[in-house]
């Protein structure tokens, strides 16, 4: 596929633009939390945990990644096991610690909110050239690293 031409755009341009995305998906996070019955910070740790895949994570690890101390996770696993998204799990090699693993129920739960907006997402990528998807996911994925380093020395 030939990408398209683009309108000129500079960096301030491309940083509202961000702004006004952040914003409303900020808005969208709350909607969907409330449609599966969480909260934003419940949401978001259960996306950690699906994110994880096969390799279970720890509640130390959530902590970490959503920024939050060891006792709030506690309570967001707390919710999130009363609302049958996760399981624990004691660690094999640590019983000390305990391995969070997605309930399938609730990972269908949640695809079923989020699935017809990465459809839309889906498709307007497919206008974009595979040499433009390579530099937007670059920039995603190193603009996400920027924010998590500045969130951790900064916050």
């Amino acid at each position: 596929m030939e990408g398209k031409n683009r309108p000129a755009a500079s960096a301030a341009d491309a940083i509202t633009a961000m702004d006004h995305l952040i914003a409303t998906s900020a808005i969208g996070q709350q909607e969907f939390a409330r449609n599966l019955g969480l909260s934003v910070t419940d949401l978001i740790c259960f996306a950690y945990v699906l994110e994880a895949g096969d390799s279970p994570v720890t509640a130390g690890d959530l902590a970490v990644r959503a920024h939050v101390t060891t006792g709030a996770v506690t309570g967001i696993l707390n919710r999130l096991e009363r609302g049958g998204f996760v399981t624990r799990q004691p660690d094999p090699a640590d019983r000390r610690r305990v391995r969070v693993i997605a309930v399938p129920a609730a990972t269908e739960r949640v695809m079923a909110v989020y699935g017809p907006y990465y459809a839309l997402l889906t498709e307007l990528l497919e206008e974009y050239a595979p040499d433009e998807i390579a530099v937007i996911a670059d920039w995603f994925t190193r603009a996400g690293a920027l924010a998590r380093t500045y969130l951790e020395e900064s916050c």
